[in-house]
């Protein structure tokens, strides 16, 4: 099979895959952060439905999301939990690939420059964690 045709195949079906892709954000009614990232994801191809909630604290405690992974809201899409500011390529990326025994992907804290969290050209590293509910992590992708 030809590059270019095997190409255009893996992009049709990460398209389709990624338009597919539907789920719900657990979020503060105040925080324009997780607003930002979810005008993200819908840019992204992502259909969510936002539900706002006072105390979060309940839901990440029920979805297995420790305090060292925590961040501003938590989203579950096709039954896997995405914390934090994570970029909507690699969630695209984490759900083409349906990893076995990882329960979701998290970006701890809001890190400037993650999606949501711009803040003119100010930029700082952080990691995306793949993680599952007996406590592993694992780097998922790192993003400068």
């Amino acid at each position: 099979m030809k590059k270019s045709t095997l190409l255009a195949l893996s992009l049709s079906i990460l398209s389709s895959s990624a338009i597919a892709a539907s789920g719900i954000v657990y979020k503060s009614a105040s925080c324009g952060c997780c607003e930002e990232w979810v005008n993200h994801m819908k840019d992204n191809g992502f259909d969510l439905k936002v539900e706002n909630i006072d105390n979060l604290h309940p839901i990440k405690k029920k979805l297995g999301i420790t305090p060292r992974l925590a961040s501003c809201h938590t989203a579950v899409i096709d039954d896997y939990i995405f914390e934090g500011h994570i970029p909507a390529s690699d969630i695209h990326s984490f759900l083409a690939s349906k990893p076995n025994n990882v329960d979701g992907l998290a970006v701890p804290g809001m890190p400037l420059g993650s999606p949501g969290m711009e803040y003119g050209n100010k930029k700082q590293k952080y990691r995306v964690m793949s993680f599952s509910k007996d406590g592993k992590t694992e780097v998922f992708n790192e993003h400068e």
